[in-house]
């Protein structure tokens, strides 16, 4: 037990370019104990900084190891730093606007977006990520609000056509 005290747990560090965005966290995922007694824990690491990623799977398995447990790190999901100059961003709430009359709010989320998987090949890439709103995200009972469908919907094709116009 611990040894579970001891591993980290929550927010790690916090985004110094865009306030209230946490940058790094680990999360303790699962605990199996198998019908031989072996015990399974999983844990994630998430963040923008792949420096930081890694040192955060690093206290993990320091706590794992000093507490008499083996330790691997597997499934390294890449981080992605929102660019808040992003011409793509200037393009994307200029569609939002016109179409519904409103500014969007834009903000940033500690996920692992696959913008990261994209940025790996190609590191020069103007990206956004948007969607539909989601509830309860990888858990029974995830639901999709069908409002957000059509306005995203409805986004996504205006900023589709029109992305060779200037803001």
């Amino acid at each position: 037990m611990t040894t579970l005290v001891a591993c980290p747990h929550g927010v790690i560090k916090m985004s110094q370019e865009i306030p209230g965005l946490v940058e790094t966290s680990t999360n303790l995922a699962s605990i199996r104990v198998a019908p031989d007694g072996k015990v399974s824990i999983v844990t994630n690491q998430r963040s923008s900084s792949k420096s930081e990623l890694h040192a955060a799977a690093q206290k993990v398995e320091a706590a794992l190891l000093l507490g008499g447990f083996d330790a691997e790190s597997s499934g390294e999901y890449p981080g992605w730093n929102p660019n808040v100059n992003s011409p793509l961003l200037k393009k994307c709430v200029a569609s939002y606007k016109k179409l519904f009359g409103n500014e969007p709010v834009v903000k940033a989320i500690h996920a692992g977006l696959e913008c990261g998987l994209f940025l790996e090949k190609f590191p020069d890439l103007d990206m956004v990520s948007f969607g539909p709103t989601l509830r309860g995200v990888h858990a029974p009972g995830e639901k999709l609000e069908l409002a957000s469908l059509d306005k995203f919907t409805a986004l996504l094709v205006d900023v589709v056509l029109n992305i060779g116009e200037k803001c």
